[in-house]
């Protein structure tokens, strides 16, 4: 098992998307330690000192930022990817509708895009939750992901 913390910038105000966010978390829940910390809409600078102080008060997690120059990968890499993480923290990062700042990023050791496209905050977090889940029940030999 491994622990999961997304770090994301603003609340969920679609509640269609808080409820497709909330079953993702609870699947997730069943096969990883999830923790979601969410931070306050405060304009890049403010929410780049937030976010690098939480990076900074988990020295050992391994960071991940959600970033449009991101590099992809299919659902079965990033099976792959948390699959090696068992005992240790993945820390995902999704920013606001300003993105992340540079000193972000540069503290991720990798930046993922979900695809060209850019998406809400809120979209993200539904869409990274999702696949996240996908990954672990790959993971798990579940019959949730069809090849």
């Amino acid at each position: 098992m491994f622990r999961l913390t997304l770090l994301v910038v603003g609340k969920m105000k679609n509640r269609h998307l808080k409820a497709l966010c909330d079953d993702f978390s609870g699947r997730l829940q069943r096969q990883a330690k999830l923790e979601i910390i969410e931070l306050k809409d405060a304009g890049i600078d403010a929410e780049s000192e937030r976010i690098l102080a939480t990076i900074q008060a988990r020295p050992e997690a391994l960071v991940w930022a959600m970033a449009e120059e991101g590099r992809t990968m299919s659902s079965v890499s990033l099976a792959k990817e948390i699959s090696q993480l068992q005992g240790r923290e993945l820390l995902m990062v999704i920013g606001g509708p300003y993105g992340l700042s540079d000193a972000v990023k540069h503290q991720a050791s990798r930046l993922i895009a979900l695809s060209p496209m850019t998406f809400t905050h809120e979209m993200a977090r539904y869409l990274l939750l999702e696949q996240l889940y996908r990954g672990v029940s790959i993971i798990a030999g579940s019959k949730y992901h069809h090849e």
